[in-house]
């Protein structure tokens, strides 16, 4: 990957291969983002190559993060590293699915949920109703759910928005870079700032 265009996504010259590329978050969504999670103790769920971590761990007491593939978990350690901000952060390796390590978690009071969407194809449709995500986001936020209330979870533009009618009482937020749509993220519990449908936009 190109260092310059790492650098300006993400922040620094961090490590990422095409895939952790495509499915980090702009620096500028994340610092965002972490702001609701200020003094907490949180649980990121899909650490990818850990852009997202870098920036929970920079307003959070500590981030416990969990990826499932090694070679995302190799990279977020660097990165994590790069910034200064291994203290603040603890990984786990595994599935955020898998009951024993959420057991052997020490008490959190906040999550992060990022699945990875970035599947394409002519004929794929994005669901949050039995998902499609790695691992499917609507199986983790309930999963999650029984741990703590305050949750921020992020899905893409193109799911229809009737399939959130079901969830307990939220706040969608749409995030514009520019004019465009890049994704939604839902805020549950304390994580609330107003409920229904809010917007943030970064100008480009």
């Amino acid at each position: 990957m190109n260092s310059n265009t790492i650098r300006e996504k993400f922040g620094d010259d961090y490590i990422a291969d095409e895939h952790t590329f495509i499915m980090g978050i702009d620096q500028r969504f994340t610092s965002h983002f972490a702001d609701r999670f200020k003094g907490r103790t949180v649980l990121e769920a899909c650490t990818g190559a850990g852009f997202t971590t870098i920036s929970l761990a920079r307003s959070a007491k500590h981030v416990f993060t969990i990826e499932i593939n090694t070679s995302h978990q190799e990279q977020a350690i660097r990165n994590v590293k790069k910034a200064g901000l291994l203290h603040h952060v603890s990984f786990i390796h595994g599935s955020v699915l898998d009951q024993r390590i959420l057991e052997k978690l020490p008490s959190i009071n906040a999550a992060f949920i990022d699945p990875d969407w970035a599947v394409t194809g002519h004929d794929h449709a994005y669901r949050f109703i039995n998902s499609n995500t790695q691992p499917p986001a609507d199986i983790v936020l309930k999963k999650i759910s029984g741990i703590t209330e305050n949750i921020a979870i992020v899905l893409p533009p193109l799911i229809d928005t009737k399939e959130f009618d079901h969830l307990p009482e939220h706040e969608r937020e749409k995030l514009y870079l520019g004019e465009h749509l890049e994704l939604f993220c839902l805020y549950f519990g304390a994580l609330v700032e107003n409920y229904g449908e809010t917007e943030f936009h970064v100008p480009v």
